[in-house]
């Protein structure tokens, strides 16, 4: 089951962020997702403007009310604007989120242990509600108790997530690099890709470079991901 949820996850991010080839694009009729670097000082305008559509508090209602009509530009201003909300924090890190990694990566779960990570991932997932592991979690949990219709719930929660940060580059280069709000999201991005972070080094003047091993036989590769607003409002909100 947990292979699963990463299968699917795994293909939303190989169809959005990069060409689609072979089988792939024969079934999708949808043209590829263009890739378009984020604008983030309008994104801020917009999501701190209570006359605009984009204004964040009822951004967020329409995310928490299930709203399946939210469509990419909703959506990546829903996961880039978090920037710019009072709590945010990319280093933040709960005790719910620590308890519920080292349960979930047991072998095998009891009911009563998948109720546990169920209640573990929705307290992370108030603390930080864009803590993508855990919505990975809460979706394994989900259909493991067979409630079918929240882990599709939160699976497309989770698809279109991705979906904002794949659109943002291709992650080939500096001048293409994914914009992430959280250094961990670097690595859902990779581990949804069957792949594994072999080596990560930050470079000037804003990018974590991670070189990765593919887990299917393909070439290795190398992904950047610009970490620039990341870094600049958490300084800000956390002076040294």
């Amino acid at each position: 089951m947990r292979k699963l949820v990463t299968a699917i996850i795994a293909a939303v991010v190989v169809a959005v962020g990069f060409s689609a080839t072979g089988a792939a694009a024969r079934q999708e009729k949808k043209p590829a997702l263009t890739t378009e670097r984020p604008d983030l000082a309008r994104i801020k305008a917009e999501v701190m403007d209570p006359r605009s559509k984009y204004y964040y508090p009822e951004l967020m209602k329409r995310y928490e009310a299930n709203e399946t009509i939210m469509n990419l530009d909703d959506y990546r201003r829903l996961y880039y604007g978090y920037l710019f909300q009072e709590d945010f924090n990319p280093y933040r890190h709960s005790e719910a989120s620590t308890k519920n990694e080292s349960l979930y990566y047991k072998q095998n779960h009891t009911r009563a242990e998948l109720d546990s990570i169920i209640s573990y991932a929705k307290e992370a997932l108030d603390d930080n509600p864009f803590d993508l592991t855990q919505m990975n979690f809460l979706i394994y949990a989900y259909r493991a108790r067979g409630k079918v219709n929240l882990a599709n719930i939160w699976q497309y929660r989770l698809n279109h997530l991705l979906q904002a940060i794949v659109s943002s580059g291709t992650g080939a280069d500096k001048e293409n690099a994914w914009y992430v709000i959280n250094p961990q999201h670097e690595y859902n991005i990779i581990n949804f890709q069957n792949a594994v972070a072999k080596h990560q080094q930050y470079e000037e003047p804003y990018y974590d470079r991670i070189d990765v091993e593919k887990k299917n036989g393909k070439e290795n590769a190398t992904y950047y991901f610009n970490i620039r607003n990341l870094l600049e409002e958490y300084y800000r909100k956390f002076p040294e």
